[in-house]
């Protein structure tokens, strides 16, 4: 194979919602032995080897440390010189409290304590939707428990002893590592990289699955994740050189020709989607046009198993623009859609209603189908053929490239077992 034919392999074997249920490694699985180690989980954390001790990168959730800490301690249990989090997303910064010991020194980049913050400020809303994505029946965490019975499964909410902007140089137990600032997933993501041995760990930088479009706003609720700084990242990523890239899931990249061709390629595609759409607004064409139309060309394909094209084009709308369209004076105004097509349906009937609905679904306009049975779901929503109707919709997205998206084919099966369907 070329190399853009091994891009297309790794995309290809790297699909969304099989990498993004967590596997949880034990023993711990040695990236190069006796140097790197993960323990996989929401997000793999990573135990890096010094001359008389160990580096841990990520903790995990709360729940998930013990595991990890297990697993670690079989091949090295200590001191801990360091802990690093690539990013200060509640699956890398976890299990802080646990893996820290006197003399340990916990260390991330500047914006760690804000990006924390705001995932607390919002957590009421990931909290009740998060079983829409994740499992929150706590099997995963059940069977830790059972197997590290009195250890703490508490959530850490750490504060970092050393906060770095820029880059900081550390020779650790004779260990040379640098830390370098990043914007990814979060404001505050770090590249850990060791020059000596040529790898960089990511983690989730690019997103948890690589090489696939970057979320630059997912729908479970986040803020806004801005291009620009993206892409210098991307570029200082690839200015680095990297004989191996480590991941937050599934196996390392490696191989320097390869990472470089799977930067390059995120980065042109990241560039032709923000380009198109900005001429498309520039030009006068609707957002909504946009999100149609806009694809990426073959040569510049990458997987959509995370973030979305057409999502971004909507979230770089909002971005530049702001939520109003421009199209309409309803938009200044609370919501009233809901209103207006009760009062339709108060003139058309319902039964009429899911006429025009089931035949919306029989021409394959699934998301019509969906609008007009969420307007008669306003005034009966135990309707037996509204139900039927509105899993069967569903489930037509989900066959025909809803179940390409982590998020999207979720959110899908969520509904389709909302309206009483059966998943597949």
């Amino acid at each position: 194979m070329n190399i853009q034919q091994q891009v297309d392999h790794l995309i290809d074997t790297r699909p969304g919602k099989e990498l993004l249920t967590a596997v949880y490694d034990d023993p711990a699985y040695p990236i190069i032995d006796g140097l790197i180690y993960r323990s996989g989980g929401n997000s793999a954390s990573y135990m890096i080897l010094t001359d008389n001790g160990r580096i841990i990168v990520n903790t995990g959730m709360g729940y998930e440390a013990p595991h990890h800490k297990r697993v670690f301690d079989a091949i090295c249990p200590g001191p801990t010189h360091n802990i690093i989090t690539t990013q200060a997303h509640v699956d890398h910064v976890g299990g802080v409290d646990l893996f820290k010991e006197p003399g340990t020194t916990y260390i991330a980049q500047a914006n760690n304590p804000a990006c924390q913050a705001d995932d607390k400020r919002i957590q009421g809303v990931r909290m009740r939707t998060a079983g829409i994505w994740f499992d929150m029946l706590g099997t995963d965490a059940k069977r830790i428990y059972q197997e590290n019975p009195g250890v703490s499964m508490k959530q850490s909410e750490p504060m970092p002893d050393i906060l770095f902007e820029d880059r900081l140089a550390l020779t650790v137990d004779g260990l040379r590592i640098e830390l370098l600032a990043a914007v990814g997933e979060t404001t505050d993501c770090c590249v850990v990289w060791l020059p000596e041995h040529r790898v960089a760990l990511v983690s989730n930088l690019f997103g948890p699955l690589f090489p696939h479009f970057p979320n630059v706003n997912t729908i479970r609720g986040d803020r806004y994740r801005f291009v620009e700084p993206q892409l210098a990242t991307n570029r200082m990523v690839r200015e680095l050189r990297p004989e191996m890239l480590v991941t937050g899931r599934h196996e390392p990249i490696v191989g320097a020709d390869l990472i470089e061709a799977s930067l390059e390629r995120l980065h042109d595609a990241v560039v032709y989607v923000h380009d198109r759409t900005l001429e498309g607004f520039n030009a006068g064409t609707d957002m909504w046009t946009l999100m149609r139309e806009i694809e990426l060309p073959p040569e510049l394909r990458v997987g959509q198993g995370y973030g979305k094209v057409s999502w971004a084009v909507r979230t770089f709308w909002e971005e530049y623009v702001g939520w109003f369209k421009l199209q309409a004076t309803t938009e200044l105004y609370p919501d009233s859609a809901p209103a207006a097509l009760a009062e339709l349906l108060a003139i058309t009937g319902t039964a009429a209603a899911l006429d025009r609905a089931e035949a919306a679904l029989a021409g394959g306009d699934a998301v019509l189908a969906i609008r007009l049975g969420e307007a008669i779901a306003t005034i009966d929503p135990e309707d037996s053929r509204l139900r039927a109707l509105m899993a069967a919709a569903h489930r037509h997205l989900l066959d025909n490239g809803g179940d390409e998206s982590f998020w999207e084919n979720g959110w899908l099966r969520t509904e389709i077992t909302r309206w009483g369907g059966e998943l597949p």
